[in-house]
């Protein structure tokens, strides 16, 4: 397959387009900007080099002169989508600054559904990957910890960030497929729940749904497990309370 390299290599490392001819019809940002626009409508499956190829008005064949395999269209995608987060001055609350860039990325990856299933490592240091994970550092500049835990501190966020998301959208889409309301069903397994717990057989679920019997907010639910997170990093004997954590006595 044309521009196909025998050996591992990074697509950054690559010039924009190899091989002799023209100025080159597309840049690496107009490949990225096709592809992500398949995607945001119908999904990343919807992705392909042949699409990609037709979004861009050109041959497949001629695309694999840019991008030489199916991969390296990802890693732009993930690169391009990283570069909507806002890198803002740290306010030296290194706390607050995390939070910020936490669900700065929930609401990146709901503007791009199929992120969820490319947030991975091998795609983490693409220029805007990077430029982001120097930003978390400087917002991390007050905790006095090493490097490593800091990078430890941005990875268990982004990951607790993407596993919740992806959740929230497993939810929507199912929704979406019921041939009746959400309303109807969740009615429907509450009162089986209610019966089961009501049942004796389960006490500790009783004493539970006696505590609080709903409904959850789910938007605190987020909070709370960011603010949980970050109370692990936070230097012994400084780690505030989490939003309706209680205090242990």
């Amino acid at each position: 397959m044309a521009g196909r390299a025998a050996v591992p290599e990074v697509i950054w490392a690559r010039p924009e387009r190899t091989g002799r001819g023209p100025k080159p019809a597309f840049t690496r940002a107009d490949i990225a900007a096709a592809a992500v626009r398949l995607a945001d409508a119908g999904g990343l499956d919807a992705v392909s080099m042949r699409h990609v190829a037709a979004e861009l008005g050109c041959g497949t064949m001629s695309l694999y002169n840019y991008v030489p395999r199916k991969e390296d269209l990802y890693e732009l995608m993930v690169d391009a989508v990283s570069g909507e987060h806002e890198l803002f001055e740290p306010t030296g609350d290194w706390r607050a600054d995390m939070l910020r860039n936490a669900r700065q990325t929930k609401a990146l990856m709901h503007r791009h559904a199929w992120m969820v299933r490319l947030m991975s490592g091998v795609y983490g240091f693409s220029p805007n990957a990077l430029r982001y994970l120097e930003h978390c550092l400087a917002c991390l500049d007050p905790l006095d910890v090493p490097y490593g835990t800091k990078i430890e501190l941005v990875a268990m966020l982004n990951g607790c960030v993407t596993t919740y998301v992806s959740n929230e959208l497993s939810t929507a889409e199912r929704v979406r497929s019921l041939p009746w309301s959400q309303e109807q069903e969740n009615a429907v397994r509450i009162a089986y729940l209610g019966g089961q717990v009501a049942s004796g057989a389960y006490p500790r679920l009783a004493a539970a749904f006696a505590e609080d019997s709903g409904p959850v907010d789910l938007d605190a639910v987020f909070e709370r497990m960011l603010g949980r997170v970050l109370d692990g990093f936070s230097p012994r004997g400084t780690q505030p309370r989490a939003p309706g954590v209680a205090t242990a006595t």
